[in-house]
């Protein structure tokens, strides 16, 4: 316990079972970077709603998980990076329609225009466009996989040209050139 009365949390982890801390409005804002007025439209709206404890009439105060800080702090991230309130409230829908209870586990990538959804280096998918998959390309992977495959293949070194007029000409045309000098 801390001198002010109130737990103090050493690790996310160390909890007993159904033992559960909750931040109050102030410091879920300071810790989100968001002002007072987004989370309480946020709220209102229901995008981010607190999970251990809403408001419930004058006085009352709203308690957010750890959990709904982290989601705070990535819709923050988002507005940043130029995506609307209202593309990132579609994103939003479209993960928790597919079933994603974890956002922790995923990671949200943004051209600015589009939130997309990657599980893994094969796997991404457009939340904003019906949750359509698109095409992925992991460039170090394939040059580290073909690096090992090609290596048990024979290879010719290059012979260097020297003739200024045989270079950029295919052997055919080279064997012309030489013909006709």
């Amino acid at each position: 316990m801390s001198t002010n009365n109130q737990p103090v949390q050493e690790s996310l982890f160390d909890l007993g079972p159904g033992e559960e801390v909750g931040y109050r409005v102030p410091i879920a804002c300071q810790v989100a970077g968001i002002t007072y007025r987004q989370l309480d439209y946020w709220a209102r709206t229901k995008l981010v709603v607190p999970s251990i404890r809403g408001a419930r009439g004058s006085g009352s105060q709203r308690l957010y998980s750890f959990r709904d800080i982290l989601v705070l702090k990535i819709v923050k991230r988002l507005l940043d990076t130029g995506i609307s309130l209202q593309n990132i409230r579609l994103a939003v829908e479209k993960l928790r329609d597919r079933g994603v209870n974890d956002i922790a586990e995923i990671t949200l990538v943004s051209d600015g225009t589009t939130v997309y959804e990657c599980r893994s280096n094969d796997e991404v998918i457009d939340l904003l466009g019906g949750g359509q998959g698109v095409f992925g390309i992991a460039v170090p992977g394939i040059m580290k996989e073909l690096t090992g495959t090609i290596a048990a293949f024979p290879s010719e070194r290059v012979e260097e040209v020297t003739d200024p007029t045989v270079i950029g000409l295919d052997e055919l045309a080279a064997r012309r050139s030489r013909k006709s000098s």
